[in-house]
């Protein structure tokens, strides 16, 4: 049976050798939506979610992990699969050499890295894996039948990387993109990490606009679309997010600000929002958008670290 995520109350996606094993509340943070992959030689599982934790039933026999970025929510169930070879993007590979490897893709520093390091270990589970070997762009797993091919999409992280699964039904291909972290939400595009680039990340999403599929798949919220119109539509909706806030940065630009006077605005986040790493992640999102506009000549960067529309 297949289903959509965004239409069925419990969700349930299963096509040929694909299944989604959804998380809670369609995936959304700190769960997600993993794919499981079998093929008549091996299976692959792709993002296991800190949801698989929930109990045995939950969690595949599988052959191989494959992790599109290195990040806490799509790692949070690799502890439970210590024996199990783990593949990732070159670029993200040192992240599971240590814990301080990992936090340096964060790049938090002073209180707020101190509380993540615990939340790290006792809420995602996070244990090294120095033996995690590495994929580039263009690398294919083939598990028999089905085939993971890779494609690097960078700017949420250095090595995040899209997925393009490929079988065939009859004399019929099919083709099921896996997006990761382009989540296809309102709230838009993350790239607040020290490993994060908003100009990467834009040039991510010009190239997964032109891919064709017959699913599209997000590690959170959207689940599975099945239709390349309300796909495009989503896709709208999620990268708008950079012009709104770039548009709003500027208006707050009227008058001279600082860094410190954007991140207390909050841009990414509402102000109402009880996340205790949203300065850290709006100081590094918007301080990409600031060195931007001044390099474009939109807004002037005056003395003492203000910076004013010109």
């Amino acid at each position: 049976m297949a289903g959509s995520a965004s239409e069925d109350a419990e969700p349930h996606f299963e096509q040929g050798p694909v299944r989604v094993i959804f998380g809670q509340r369609k995936g959304a943070y700190p769960d997600g939506n993993s794919i499981l992959v079998r093929g008549e030689n091996e299976s692959l599982l792709i993002d296991p979610a800190v949801g698989l934790h929930q109990g045995a039933d939950r969690r595949p026999e599988v052959d191989r992990v494959l992790l599109s970025h290195c990040h806490e929510d799509h790692i949070a169930g690799l502890a439970l699969f210590p024996e199990t070879p783990v593949h990732l993007h070159a670029l993200d590979r040192p992240g599971l050499d240590s814990l301080d490897d990992m936090l340096a893709i964060y790049g938090y520093g002073g209180p707020i890295e101190e509380l993540f390091r615990t939340v790290l270990v006792d809420t995602f589970h996070y244990a090294p894996r120095p033996d995690a070997q590495t994929f580039v762009d263009g690398d294919v797993f083939d598990a028999g039948g089905v085939t993971v091919r890779m494609h690097h999409a960078p700017g949420h992280t250095r090595g995040h990387t899209c997925m393009m699964v490929e079988w065939t039904e009859g004399s019929t291909p099919r083709r099921l993109l896996y997006l990761g972290d382009i989540e296809l939400t309102g709230f838009g595009p993350y790239y607040g990490d020290q490993w994060s680039n908003l100009e990467d990340f834009e040039r991510s999403l010009q190239w997964v606009r032109g891919v064709e599929a017959d699913w599209y798949a997000t590690f959170h919220h959207i689940g599975v679309l099945g239709e390349r119109a309300q796909f495009l539509e989503r896709l709208d909706l999620f990268e708008a997010a950079i012009a709104r806030r770039e548009n709003a940065l500027l208006e707050f630009l009227a008058e001279p600000r600082n860094i410190e006077d954007v991140v207390e605005h909050r841009f990414v986040y509402r102000p109402s929002d009880d996340v205790s790493f949203a300065d850290a992640v709006e100081r590094r999102s918007m301080q990409q958008h600031l060195d931007r506009l001044a390099a474009s000549g939109r807004v002037l960067a005056l003395p003492e670290g203000r910076y004013q529309i010109a």
